[in-house]
């Protein structure tokens, strides 16, 4: 298994508009085929020191394998959403987990 967790930060400027337009194209990159559980959100309304929710989108993605994670990064609806999208966001953090060894 290989966790594929993204973070997205807004610029400022982003409008109503420029949101259900990301939202869509979110959609969409989740449809890849390499993708076996797709999850999309916005920060929960937790209020607890440990928790961050200054960012406005988030997305994991489970894959098989790591295998599968290499062909979805260069997939060309992946670019497509990179190429369509990156102007509204300010900050992307991105982690990637595999499972530890017991």
């Amino acid at each position: 298994m290989f966790v594929h967790t993204v973070y997205f930060w807004f610029k400022d400027s982003a409008t109503a508009q420029d949101r259900t337009f990301f939202e869509q194209h979110l959609q969409q990159l989740a449809k890849i085929e390499h993708i076996q559980t797709a999850y999309l959100g916005v920060p929960a309304p937790t209020r607890r020191e440990v928790i961050d929710s200054s960012y406005d989108y988030s997305i994991t993605f489970v894959f098989e394998s790591q295998k599968e994670h290499d062909l979805y990064q260069p997939h060309p609806k992946h670019k497509e959403f990179v190429e369509k999208c990156s102007h509204l966001w300010q900050k992307v953090q991105v982690y990637d987990a595999i499972p530890f060894s017991k």
